[in-house]
């Protein structure tokens, strides 16, 4: 790539925001899109835009989709759109505390119940839509490499799993799952309809299952998610995502 790279960061709240830009140490401005303002930091290698797109996979695509066309009508598309932020790990494979980057990117509860045993239904056994946006592998490979943390299936829920009988049922609908959060998928679903590749990374505030706050430890989670931006960044920087 003869030009820097343009990436697009998608987080739910301003705290992740702050915590990605944070890693970067470097001036930031604020660029007005329709629905929230981009926080912008340039680096020698890229120009890096930072969206507090709202909670949940609906706010996630409609911030990222408007994000995404103000760049393609400026001129000046993305070539990489990242979802990240913290989430809740699967133990023991993703402890709290630690960072995973997703292999997929999965809606966990789209789709239906069905009413003869057969349990839950995705909207594609239903004959419609998708469920699951894949990740170019070799960018994949390449930031976990860095950071230094596992890949796996990052699941998109729109409630928070509270329970150890839905942990349980989703780690058997998706074995290869180690992190839920709430907007990956949506911000897959903007990116796909721009022909952008997606990457997901999430630091671990919290175990899915039984709802416990006080187990929970988000500065922790924040911590991390600030130290793999500052890993990660130069990684990307250094090649076009593909």
């Amino acid at each position: 790539m003869t030009r820097p790279l343009r990436v697009l960061v998608a987080t739910a709240v301003p705290v992740e925001r702050d915590a990605v830009a944070v890693a970067f140490r470097t001036e930031q401005r604020e660029v007005p899109v329709p629905g929230a303002p981009l926080r912008r930091l340039t680096t020698p290698g890229a120009r890096w835009d930072l969206l507090a797109a709202g909670v949940g996979p609906a706010a996630a695509a409609s911030g990222t989709a408007s994000a995404l066309t103000a760049a393609a009508l400026d001129g000046a598309p993305y070539d990489l759109v990242v979802s990240t932020g913290i989430g809740g790990g699967f133990a023991p494979d993703a402890p709290v505390g630690s960072l995973v980057v997703a292999d997929a990117i999965t809606a966990a509860d789209l789709g239906a119940e069905a009413g003869d045993g057969a349990g839950f239904l995705p909207v594609t056994e239903l004959g419609f839509g998708t469920v699951t946006h894949t990740p170019p592998a070799p960018l994949v490979q390449a930031v976990a490499g860095a950071l230094g943390c596992p890949t796996g299936g990052v699941l998109t829920v729109s409630t928070v799993t509270g329970t150890a009988a839905r942990a349980a049922d989703l780690r058997a609908r998706h074995p290869g799952a180690l992190a839920e959060a709430m907007e990956g998928f949506g911000v897959a679903e903007a990116a796909a309809a721009h022909g952008r590749p997606v990457l997901e990374i999430r630091a671990v505030s919290n175990p899915v299952g039984p709802r416990d706050r006080s187990a929970w430890r988000i500065a922790d989670a924040l911590d991390a998610l600030t130290d793999a931006f500052a890993t990660c960044a130069p990684v990307l920087e250094s090649g076009e995502p593909s």
